[in-house]
């Protein structure tokens, strides 16, 4: 009997001790595949876009320093950040405000930038941006845009006559706000994921 019970208590103590050392082995496995992941090449995720304090993958074709800076600010400093989207009929209306003085101008700077670039088709191709903003890119001919400056921040509406279009605009609008509530976090999850369904 004794023999009988030190052998099922040996036993489980060797199962549990295989099962945490398996789990130990997984976790173990699983960081070096990140870690070999995140040393590919190539890739924009795997170059580097975990570096958040230089922030690589703020780089486009042609970015400006200003435009990067300005990106910059607003992924470290997004929790100073209010926003709101209301989706219309034939496209999307955003506002994004916050209290923060040196931020607002920062973020105002963004968007008319990126009107600008909209408005003569020069898409930035910043490394880390959506398939949806590029895509937009490609439509910018069918999007109308008014912009309006509020007391703290802007005000923004994007319309179309185009349904597919009016679902990018919809779609960007609220990867625009997981970025503004969630900064690079939200980035790295879509990357990984869009990574990883290739």
């Amino acid at each position: 009997m004794r023999i009988k019970t030190l052998a099922a208590l040996a036993f489980s103590i060797f199962t549990a001790l295989n099962g945490i050392a398996a789990e130990s082995m997984h976790e173990t496995m699983h960081q070096r595949m990140h870690q070999a992941h995140m040393s590919g090449k190539g890739d924009p995720h795997t170059t580097g876009q975990h570096d958040e304090v230089n922030m690589p993958g703020l780089n486009g074709r042609d970015t400006t320093a200003q435009e990067v800076g300005d990106l910059k600010a607003l992924f470290i400093n997004h929790k100073a950040l209010r926003r709101s989207v209301e989706h219309l009929p034939n496209g999307v209306r955003t506002l994004t405000e916050t209290d923060d003085d040196a931020l607002r101008t920062q973020l105002m700077s963004h968007v008319a930038m990126m009107l600008a670039r909209m408005q003569s088709k020069r898409d930035p191709e910043v490394r880390i941006q959506s398939p949806t903003l590029t895509a937009l890119f490609k439509h910018a001919d069918a999007i109308d845009t008014t912009m309006e400056m509020t007391a703290t921040g802007v005000a923004v509406n994007q319309t179309s006559a185009d349904p597919e279009v009016v679902a990018l605009l919809q779609t960007h609008a609220a990867e625009v706000s997981d970025m503004s509530a969630r900064g690079m976090q939200s980035v790295h999850e879509r990357m990984r994921a869009s990574h990883h369904s290739q």
